[in-house]
């Protein structure tokens, strides 16, 4: 009696006609012939389309940051490296109507350009909107007559009383330093009573280390055209002197890529890779 023989779905695959194999290798030459190499004109063009999309990227939708000064200290530190939404707090755009879009808030951390000074990039806490109507007392913030909680921007140890900035706007500009010649003239055409009202399209702006922090006391509203963005985390910081930014010659500059280099593991806060920004 023959014994059953158990077949595996390979070994009963059609036997391939004499000289298939060969056709179907020759099959595989030609198209390989047929195939056309890619041109430099092709290999640029491929190039060209990935810099666009990179640049629309860092236009319209994220920037990347860097902390120079201590004026938000300790939300973020000078060397953090900052995501920046430029989309949500941006003007509504007819042309992506599926794109989330809202005003700024009270408590926003807001990128914006500083006023008169186009060129120059500033993040700071939002604190008033406009209609509010606002002064400090030792330093405390009151807005439409409620004191504010504000746990970010208590006094570090060593900070004393700056009557300007602290009990601003009652102590005329006059009385202080680093106040622009132009605030010192608007400023008194907002006060009413013992209130800074903040007018139509501006914002005021503070940093949350308020005695380390030229802002909105000092040089006046921000026009809500200047607003770029909101920060979202933190995607790299590094340990870095508080005068950095103003070394800026290029044997400084090259000094300080090296620093960067030779100190990248050591120097680098990696607890605060990722952290979101609030």
């Amino acid at each position: 009696m023959a014994k059953a023989v158990k077949l595996t779905a390979e070994e009963i695959a059609p036997i391939p006609a004499p000289g298939a194999q060969g056709a179907g290798q020759d099959g595989e030459d030609a198209a390989a012939s047929e195939r056309v190499e890619e041109t430099p004109f092709e290999a640029l063009a491929s190039i060209c389309s990935v810099l666009v999309i990179g640049l629309f990227i860092l236009t319209f939708l994220a920037q990347n940051f860097v902390i120079p000064s201590g004026s938000m200290e300790k939300t973020l530190l000078v060397g953090d490296h900052l995501l920046v939404d430029r989309i949500t707090l941006a003007p509504e755009a007819s042309w992506m109507p599926l794109v989330h879009y809202r005003e700024p808030r009270h408590g926003d951390i807001v990128v914006f350009l500083k006023p008169g000074e186009p060129d120059m990039f500033l993040v700071k806490r939002l604190i008033g909107v406009p209609g509010d109507r606002i002064h400090l007392r030792n330093g405390v913030v009151i807005r439409n007559g409620v004191a504010q909680d504000e746990p970010y921007a208590a006094l570090w140890p060593g900070d004393t009383h700056y009557p300007y900035a602290d009990e601003f706007p009652s102590v005329a500009p006059t009385e202080a330093n680093d106040v622009t010649e132009q605030w010192a003239i608007d400023l008194p055409t907002h006060i009413e009573g013992n209130d800074l009202v903040v007018p139509p399209g501006m914002y005021l702006m503070m940093g949350d280390h308020r005695h380390d922090s030229l802002d909105s006391r000092f040089w006046g509203f921000v026009p809500r055209a200047n607003i770029v963005g909101r920060p979202l985390f933190n995607y790299w910081s590094f340990v870095t002197p508080d005068d950095q930014m103003y070394k800026t010659s290029f044997p400084e500059q090259i000094a300080w890529m090296g620093h960067v280099a030779l100190h990248f593991f050591t120097d680098t806060r990696w607890g605060r890779t990722l952290h979101l920004v609030k």
